[in-house]
């Protein structure tokens, strides 16, 4: 115990130098103040705080005023939302508003209210998701901290988020198919967003008994067209491949050496029904009987020739490669790959594609090389559905056991991939065998680390392109367990902060970050020096739906309320702390037209607008304009009022709509 001790207090010592010439080193404006109270020293042996702990703790506390120097954008599941957090602190820096309406960004109630109409089914009004898979924009590759892409794998939808001010401007939704889950995904370029599905179902939504499964339902990849000059996803340039009903998972773009092609994996081609209340096998057995599912894999460039050259048919208005057209041009390609998968992810040099079927032990690397080679020879046999089946001794390099449950892999710079053990709940390290990764360690477990608990995704730092930072992995965990307060029995997902700066079996965990929002599922990290964000909007009077100023924006002197018949016009400015103009004043039956400019120019000095009864609740950003409607059936006085701290003299920040009755 004595030995103990003294390595304890040496290792105390040590990191103690560390930690004051590590802060000496970075000093921040403003960061003078002198600790009070015990020693870090004593507070460590007093909290029972170890050697590790004190690294951890070295690694990821960020002081007040210090940045992060990754940043994180998780799927935020059932909330529809994103999450945007810091890396290392695990700070939670904002939400972003996508799919559901969200007060605080004033998302929904009188603003941006046509961009949430664009995930519209039909007449039908969609207003939550279930967001997935972020993708950021990529440029060579690389992240190119432009755009944020999103999909929503309840009603099938992609949003695009604009990532100059962090706000959702398009959401498109898939009118062949109801559901998503292989999306979004960019090509390296992000000419295209692929949103691949998941469910098979009649394409276009029209109806046929689930007996008529094999010939009625189809499976579908969607690629978007994503046009950088306007910011929008565009559905004339888009189209869609109809697949075999069978169930589609996951999609990741081919980089480099594979530019150009898709890949899709898939369960269920034992093409199960379920119907467990008819005696049926259930969906969990009958979509499980066989040892292999397959592998997709997709000629992009040739599709996109392919409907370029008018060889699609039209549904509900967006154009479809048949099935039959896919196979006699070669578009599409089958291999088997292990059962129930849940992974494919392209290695950063684009040679080489890993796949995790749930229920084998090993992840399975296939070669890009071998595939081309496979294609060129000719493939032997074909499924069902007449697509052409690569034999998997010919496309396979190399396969690793990593342990039970094996999801999702993810690659770092120093040629080691990491894939999630569901089942084992840990993260596995191996070496990539091949020239230009690890080939001194070969294909090999290098180690493994437990999480807490069951963990689904994992990200690296830049961990989808072609050139990953590394240094931090996130493992995303489904079950948190006792790892928080027991506040009831909802409990929240856990982040797990992990180091993988050092080589071989050396893993560190860091950090854990309870997640309450909802299920998040996927998440992407960028360098933060590579994104750009307005501090401001560049004008007074910005659109933040166009991103430029509103030629309806109100400048000072020109507030005021016009009628014209039943119709009111309100023209209002914002600023430290009034509103102009401070009575509004109607009458029932009115149709109300109301903008509002805030002409702030402070970096943070955000005003909110709320008038109670009408549901109306704005965010106004220094510099923005904003335009709402309503119509003003309720007689009586209504008080209207900035809903953020803004100033001392917030809460005179107010005025009254006085709507006189009929």
């Amino acid at each position: 115990m004595k030995t103990h001790v003294s390595r304890f207090s040496l290792a105390l010592t040590v990191i103690a130098v560390i930690v004051t010439a590590f802060f000496t080193s970075t000093l921040r404006p403003g960061s003078g103040a002198t600790a009070q109270g015990p020693d870090w020293q004593t507070i460590a042996q007093q909290r029972g705080l170890t050697e590790e702990d004190l690294r951890a703790a070295a690694m990821t506390y960020t002081p007040s005023g210090m940045l992060d120097e990754f940043i994180l954008f998780a799927s935020g599941g059932q909330s529809g939302q994103v999450l945007v957090i810091g890396v290392p602190s695990m700070r939670l820096l904002r939400t972003i508003a996508v799919f559901t309406p969200e007060p605080w960004q004033g998302y929904g109630y009188g603003a941006m209210e046509e961009v949430l109409a664009g995930g519209n089914i039909g007449d039908q009004q969609a207003l939550w998701g279930d967001s997935h898979h972020p993708a950021l924009s990529e440029t060579g590759g690389l992240y190119d901290g432009q755009w944020l892409f999103i999909n929503d794998k309840a009603n099938g939808r992609i949003a695009v988020i604009d990532l100059r001010d962090f706000e959702t401007k398009q959401i498109v939704k898939n009118p062949l198919f109801l559901n998503d889950h292989g999306g979004a995904f960019v090509t390296p370029n992000t000419e295209y967003v692929i949103e691949g599905g998941q469910y098979a179902m009649p394409l276009g939504g029209a109806y046929a008994p689930i007996s008529d499964y094999e010939s009625a339902y189809r499976g579908l990849v969607t690629f978007w067209a994503f046009d950088r000059q306007t910011g929008r996803i565009d559905p004339s340039r888009s189209f869609a491949l109809e697949l075999p009903p069978y169930w589609q998972d996951l999609c990741d773009a081919g980089k480099l050496v594979s530019e150009g092609w898709i890949f899709c994996n898939s369960f269920n081609t034992e093409l199960a029904t379920g119907g467990i209340e008819k005696g049926n096998p259930p969906f969990e057995a009958g979509a499980s009987r066989g040892t292999t599912d397959f592998l997709h894999i997709i000629n992009l460039k040739a599709a996109e020739q392919v409907f370029q050259s008018g060889q699609t048919v039209e549904i509900n208005g967006m154009q479809v490669i048949p099935l039959d057209v896919a196979v006699q041009n070669n578009l599409l390609y089958f291999t088997p790959e292990p059962r129930s998968p849940h992974g494919v992810d392209v290695a950063p040099q684009g040679d080489f594609i890993v796949i995790s079927g749930k229920l084998d032990p090993h992840v399975s690397i296939y070669s890009w090389a071998r595939i081309q080679a496979a294609i060129a020879a000719g493939p032997a046999e074909t499924d069902a559905y007449g697509v052409p089946i690569l034999a998997l001794e010919d496309v396979l390099e190399a396969q690793v056991e990593v342990g039970l449950g094996p999801l999702h892999t993810q690659f770092d710079d120093q040629g080691y991939a990491y894939t999630s053990l569901f089942l084992d709940t840990a993260v596995a390290r191996w070496s990539m065998g091949a020239e230009g990764y690890r080939p001194q360690d070969g294909w090999t477990l290098q180690g493994t680390i437990p999480v807490q608990y069951n963990i689904g995704h994992l990200v690296v730092a830049g961990g989808d392109t072609i050139a990953p930072d590394g240094r931090y992995l996130v493992a995303l965990n489904k079950w948190s367990v006792d790892r928080f307060n027991n506040l009831g029995p909802l409990l929240p997902q856990n982040f797990q902060l992990i180091d993988i700066s050092q080589p071989g079996s050396q893993m560190q965990l860091l950090y854990d970050m309870p997640i309450t929002a909802a299920e998040p599922h996927y998440s992407q990290i960028i360098r933060a020096d590579r994104l750009n964000a307005w501090e401001v909007y560049p004008e007074v009077g910005w659109d933040p739906i166009t991103q430029s100023v509103d030629p309806n924006a109100v400048a000072p002197g020109t507030e005021g309320i016009t009628r014209d018949g039943n119709h009111v016009t309100v023209r209002m400015t914002a600023v430290r702390s009034h509103f102009n103009p401070e009575h509004v004043e109607i009458q029932a039956g009115d149709h109300v037209t109301w903008t509002i400019t805030s002409l702030e120019r402070a970096r943070d000095a955000t005003h909110g607008f709320a008038i109670p009864y009408y549901g109306i609740n704005l965010s106004l950003e220094p510099g923005e304009t904003v335009t709402f409607e309503f119509e003003a059936t309720q007689p009586g006085v209504f008080s209207y009022y900035c809903t953020e701290f803004c100033s001392a003299l917030h809460l005179e920040m107010a005025g009254y709509m006085l709507v006189q009755p009929q």
